[in-house]
């Protein structure tokens, strides 16, 4: 969410907001309703004020009519209305402050001033990469294809327990996918330093809003139908409320957590894309790295969480590069984001496995989360996170990357 107030008191910063929403291909509609609704309430509170003035004024006008025994059955009438107007205005001011605040939560945040300016992938900037694409003897299979023959991922009987995009793991993946999980949260926790977490797997819908999630995406989510609640996306959403509504002190920061959970997506406008194998779930597994950081530190630990996530990449001898979203490519609610995609020798091309993003305050500000400075007033705290990794995703690279000639895999050397 962002700071509305700013744009009152700064006009120079309402038209950097604009030129940001232009960046990010976004109409400036809900901006410009907003706006005008601020505007409305404080024409309304203004008036409620005038009017309070002239009751102040009325009511020590009674009292010294009363002391010299005159008549003030007229005037109190009339202060009676206006104090009805009074509630009137202020009751409809208060109206017209949860309109802006639901009108607000669909605004994107503004992109930090290094991002590049675009509309699309296209648009991104490569700014690392590592490793060599792995090249073959032989003509290089999907992680489907593997997986089908070794009989080891089976998407026809998952398609038949459930529906389309989802698979069971058997033998060999399995065995993967847990050692993935348990080899990244070990890394992080042990050498990384962040605290490791199991969250729930489903949150409120205060939650949701808190990271960005509702109401804008609402139809990304699974719903627990006839309750506030869903199935979590991302370990963000729960991670990242953890200090909802909490103001911490300067000293306890950084928070730094490593999270392992299922997420669960719907999926929704991605039809027809990624329609076979592990690419694109309505359910995987992820481990996603969080931190509450001091707003002065953001962009340093932003650098220093991606690099954490490279780590994963690195040790499973993954090539991989890093790529700077542009405006229009990146998230709803970032500032600034990196994408690590990793080499897939049987697609041919580099596919995402991890995308680090830095929230600054917008996060804080939907959530309530704040950090109390030493000797000063409370301040947002500043939120990043990102998928340290993707195991799903990760278990496709290995797959593809150490694939044999024969249909076989090898396990990358730091699993075994």
């Amino acid at each position: 969410m962002l700071d509305i107030k700013a744009f009152e008191k700064n006009p120079a910063e309402l038209e950097t907001y604009k030129q940001a929403l232009k960046n990010r291909g976004a109409s400036d509609e809900v901006l410009n309703q907003v706006l005008e609704l601020n505007k409305k309430r404080r024409e309304l509170m203004t008036k409620a004020e005038t009017e309070k003035s002239k009751l102040n004024k009325a009511s020590a006008e009674i009292a010294q009519m009363k002391r010299q025994g005159q008549d003030a059955s007229k005037l109190i009438e009339e202060m009676g209305q206006c104090s009805q107007l009074v509630k009137k205005m202020e009751h409809e001011a208060s109206e017209v402050d949860q309109e802006v605040f639901k009108l607000a939560l669909y605004l994107p945040n503004k992109p930090h001033a290094t991002v590049p300016v675009g509309l699309s992938e296209k648009d991104n900037k490569i700014t690392r990469t590592v490793g060599e694409p792995k090249k073959f003897t032989f003509q290089a299979k999907e992680h489907w294809e593997i997986g089908e023959k070794l009989g080891i991922i089976d998407f026809e009987r998952a398609g038949k327990v459930t529906g389309a995009r989802f698979s069971f793991l058997k033998g060999q993946a399995a065995k993967l996918e847990r050692s993935l999980i348990q080899f990244m949260l070990d890394l992080h926790s042990e050498e990384h330093g962040y605290t490791e977490m199991i969250p729930p797997y489903i949150v409120n819908h205060q939650s949701l809003q808190g990271t960005g999630q509702l109401p804008k995406f609402k139809e990304d989510l699974f719903h627990l139908e006839g309750t506030q609640y869903a199935l979590i996306p991302t370990a963000e959403v729960p991670v990242t409320n953890y200090y909802a509504d909490e103001i911490l002190n300067e000293d306890q920061l950084p928070q730094s957590f490593c999270a392992y959970s299922p997420c669960f997506r719907s999926e929704a406008g991605s039809h027809g894309r990624d329609t076979k194998g592990l690419i694109r779930q309505h359910q995987f597994h992820k481990v996603e790295l969080m931190t509450f950081c001091h707003p002065d530190k953001s962009y340093e630990v932003h650098e220093q969480l991606t690099s954490h996530a490279e780590r994963v990449l690195d040790l499973l001898e993954l090539p991989y590069r890093r790529s700077l979203l542009c405006t229009g490519d990146m998230g709803f609610g970032a500032s600034k984001t990196y994408d690590l995609e990793v080499w897939l020798p049987g697609q041919g091309q580099y596919r995402e496995i991890s995308s680090c993003s830095n929230f600054e305050d917008f996060q804080a500000r939907r959530a309530n989360i704040r950090f109390r400075p030493q000797g000063g007033k409370p301040q947002f705290v500043h939120t990043l996170n990102g998928s340290g990794l993707a195991v799903g995703r990760t278990l496709v690279a290995i797959l593809e990357n150490y694939q044999q000639e024969d249909g076989s895999f090898k396990w990358p050397s730091v699993l075994k």
